[in-house]
């Protein structure tokens, strides 16, 4: 071979190689620009703009809002937070806590009048803004829907009873009851902070275009199903799939059908989904903050909406208490946390009758009857990683604060 034949070779080469280069990138732009999104979800310079723009990063199916939307009455006079609140002893100032919370969205609700509406960081009413597990408490409420209409026999069937394809994973011999309950037995590393843990994973597998199911069906067991409560977000993607195979339907129109038409939306919502549009139900809701304060208002009122019963009664306050020792709240040997659960519903470490829906990163709705209350918080918080279980016992005493300072009037 000459010189001459070997620089033309070599120069071909190149050219090849550039061309395949250009279509690999051609052809995976999407799914490569979408995982280097994902890495810096939570970073501190971005982390705002992606809680309200989710819909820009990832596949979504889109919500619609009702034709009849509900309208909250404004208070006639204003009402200003508790200056502090107290959690074990220590003293917080309550607009410092709420900063360093980072707090993009705030709404306090009683009687229906809205008594504080405030926004920041570019957010407004119009705001999309993602649930995170705010979310499995809705997918929740479907669920109970889904029993009253026959379409689920009991919540004590066996997961793999409509999700076949479960069998031989972490998920077979569980319950529904038990997924309801984070109390499945399948190991699962939930820890945000580290790269490896299986929740990451799942957000890798999100980017990646994975499909959430055969996540779901990669995991193991770890103890006896129903024994101890251990968070575990792909124990609602099961029900999720146990609710879209038992209504034959997916969960964002068993949503628009059975709840969204009914609870007067004001905005449309989005959920995330997969490559094969299926719903990341363990967090992918994004909705309004008033929309938020709707669903609360529908478990205040016992999942009753002006006269119509649109989750029953008695699936709401199961899904408010708790139900077995493994999860009361309180320092509890079979719980690794201190708050007690519900069918996925929060209930705080001193109960007041009240109960919440919780996200990462600190997303909140909650809710106090004895008070008539709903108060929803919707944050950025980027210090989640560092102080998350004690910004969320925070976040609660201060909720709690709120309805103290409404009952002395």
């Amino acid at each position: 071979m000459t010189a001459r034949t070997s620089s033309r070779a070599k120069k071909a080469l190149m050219h090849g190689s550039i061309t395949v280069l250009a279509i690999l990138l051609f052809v995976y732009w999407g799914t490569l620009s979408r995982l280097a999104q994902t890495i810096v979800l939570f970073e501190k310079p971005f982390i705002v703009e992606n809680f309200r723009s989710m819909k820009d990063v990832f596949r979504a199916t889109t919500i619609h809002k009702s034709g009849a939307p509900f309208q909250f009455e404004q208070a006639p006079k204003a009402f200003s937070l508790p200056k502090n609140f107290a959690y074990e002893g220590e003293s917080f100032t309550t607009r410092d806590f709420l900063s360093n919370t980072i707090t993009n969205g705030l709404i306090v609700i009683q009687n229906d009048q809205v008594l504080l509406e405030e926004y920041s960081l570019g957010h407004s009413a119009e705001t999309q803004h993602i649930s995170w597990s705010m979310a499995k408490s809705v997918v929740s409420a479907l669920i109970g829907i889904a029993l009253e209409e026959g379409h689920i026999k009991s919540i004590d069937d066996l997961v793999t009873d409509y999700a076949p394809e479960l069998m031989g994973t972490g998920y077979e011999g569980v319950t529904l009851k038990n997924v309801l309950q984070m109390s499945s037995g399948v190991e699962f590393n939930e820890d945000y902070a580290d790269f490896f843990s299986d929740i990451n994973r799942f957000g890798r597998t999100v980017a990646l275009g994975g499909s959430f199911d055969e996540f779901a069906a990669s995991l193991k067991r770890a103890r006896e199903p129903g024994t101890f409560n251990h968070y575990v977000s792909v124990d609602t993607h099961v029900i999720g799939m146990v609710l879209s195979r038992a209504t034959e339907t997916s969960l964002s129109q068993y949503m628009q059908e059975k709840l969204w038409n009914k609870i007067g939306s004001e905005h449309d919502a989005y959920w995330i989904t997969d490559d094969n549009d299926v719903e990341m139900a363990l967090g992918g809701l994004n909705i309004t903050l008033r929309d938020y304060a709707r669903l609360g208002r529908l478990y205040l009122n016992k999942g009753n909406w002006n006269g119509e019963q649109v989750v029953p009664a008695d699936w709401v306050q199961r899904s408010v208490t708790p139900e077995g020792q493994h999860v009361q709240p309180g320092d509890n040997p079979n719980s690794s946390s201190t708050f007690g659960y519900g069918f996925q519903w929060w209930i705080p470490e001193q109960p007041q009758g009240d109960f919440f829906a919780a996200g990462i990163y600190n997303q909140y709705i909650y809710v106090h009857p004895e008070q008539n209350l709903v108060v929803v918080k919707l944050s950025s918080n980027y210090h989640f990683t560092e102080d998350g279980d004690n910004s969320k016992k925070q976040t609660i005493a201060l909720m709690q604060s709120i309805a103290a300072k409404l009952g002395e009037t």
